[in-house]
């Protein structure tokens, strides 16, 4: 029996997909085992990096030790996140047989391949791209070990999830996102390119349900819930943040600020500060209304825009963030894979800025941080290469979003050209 033409390319487009499938795989096993190694010789004399992983075993520890008696940390100015990371931070206890160390290191991992086995199976659907689960494979790595010793990769997987779920079910998009946002707040900010109408609507009411719902939870299991709110407002303005990198130029030109350590970062200390923070979260609510205005004259939608918004928002609002800790690009690398997952996507050269500024920030973050902290001219130079990346992505991104979501314009009528008579019975159109 003769196999037809068709059948052929179907049986080589398998074998195609099912070996760019086990590349992938090979390739996330040998990544994260490097990453593996990394952190287990952080503390070695040759890389003189154990400060990335002291996060988890002293502070994270000493968090799951409070939250086992049943209470948030309160009057600690280092706990400024939602009452949804207490459940991530007592997780480790669900391995038996291992320190808190070792299991947080392995939840981390099981949400890394979960992101990747989510890009992977969006990118294997017809018409879908593969690119996304290779970006997110091959730049994780770039942030060295770091990744393992943070819990954003946990809340950057209920972005992802939430993302590639909304074409089959706004309601767990919805749910997602509310349980990515208890987790770290900015999962939320994925919902804002839904399709207006019955879509937004479905996942708007679920994620507020969700939200609800497991907020009142946690509020039944601890005590203090909020008490996170009371040390956000005292934040200044981290070295590495775009004010910061402004202040840090400053230093150059006499200004006499200081650098301290303070709400568990290295913040700057004097005159105008305070000015540089309130400009900060005068940029922040900009952001949030440019959104909202893409949002209310955006009338063009493809497969990809949901995608296109969640990082083009969540761009605008780190670059003008007081903080940008070097675990943020976790954020922009998870959603510039979703992007990527679709051949629809806008995004291509802001992921290519995403990624170039990863690299970057893990010279800046572990490699030369001495340099940032006291800075230097390579420090300062550094923070604008860095920022600047992340700030042309940001231009970009949420330019190119503008551009393809209005509707086409018409084109200009050639001089002493007609518009065509309406056929009968069509509406005549009004000047």
């Amino acid at each position: 029996m003769k196999a037809s033409p068709r059948a052929v390319t179907d049986i080589l487009r398998n074998v195609a997909g099912a070996h760019r499938l086990l590349v992938l795989a090979v390739g996330w096993a040998l990544s994260r085992a490097l990453m593996l190694w990394l952190l287990v010789e952080s503390g070695s004399p040759a890389l003189r990096w154990g400060g990335v992983a002291r996060e988890v075993w002293r502070l994270y520890h000493h968090w799951y030790g409070v939250l086992a008696h049943g209470v948030f940390p309160t009057h600690d100015p280092l706990w400024q996140y939602p009452p949804g990371a207490g459940p991530v931070l007592l997780a480790p206890a669900l391995l038996p047989g291992l320190t808190y160390f070792q299991a947080f290191v392995a939840l981390t991992l099981v949400a890394d391949a979960a992101v990747t086995a989510s890009l992977a199976r969006a990118g294997a659907r017809p018409g879908r791209s593969l690119r996304g689960a290779a970006y997110w494979t091959g730049g994780l790595p770039l942030l060295l070990h770091l990744p393992l010793a943070r819990y954003d990769v946990q809340a950057t997987a209920f972005a992802v999830i939430a993302l590639l779920t909304l074409s089959r079910s706004t309601r767990a998009c919805g749910a997602l996102a509310a349980l990515g946002a208890l987790v770290k707040v900015w999962p939320v900010l994925v919902l804002l390119g839904v399709t207006k109408g019955r879509a937004t609507r479905s996942s708007w009411s679920w994620a507020a349900a969700t939200g609800a719902g497991a907020l009142g939870v946690l509020a039944a299991l601890f005590s203090h819930p909020l008490s996170f709110l009371r040390e956000q407002g005292g934040r200044g303005v981290q070295i590495e943040s775009l004010g910061g990198t402004v202040l840090g130029l400053a230093t150059h030109a006499g200004w006499p600020g200081k650098v301290r350590y303070r709400y568990g970062a290295f913040e700057f200390t004097g005159p105008y500060v305070r000015t540089v923070a309130d400009a900060s979260l005068a940029l922040t609510a900009l952001a949030f209304a440019l959104m909202l205005l893409w949002r209310l004259r955006a009338r063009r939608w493809s497969p990809a825009t949901p995608y296109d918004a969640a990082l083009s928002a969540v761009l605008l609002f780190t670059v003008t963030s007081r903080v940008i800790s070097p675990q943020y690009l976790i954020w922009l690398l998870g959603l510039a894979a979703v992007c990527l997952t679709s051949r629809h996507t806008t995004q291509r050269p802001v992921a290519a800025l995403i990624l170039a500024a990863t690299a970057v920030s893990t010279v800046v973050y572990p490699v030369l941080y001495d340099q940032v902290r006291e800075c230097t001219w390579t420090g300062c130079g550094l923070m604008v290469l860095r920022n600047g990346l992340l700030l042309a992505a940001a231009v970009v991104s949420f330019t190119r979003l503008w551009r393809t979501t209005r509707p086409l314009a018409l084109p200009p009528l050639t001089r002493g050209a007609r518009l065509p008579a309406p056929a009968l019975g069509a509406p005549r159109l009004l000047h």
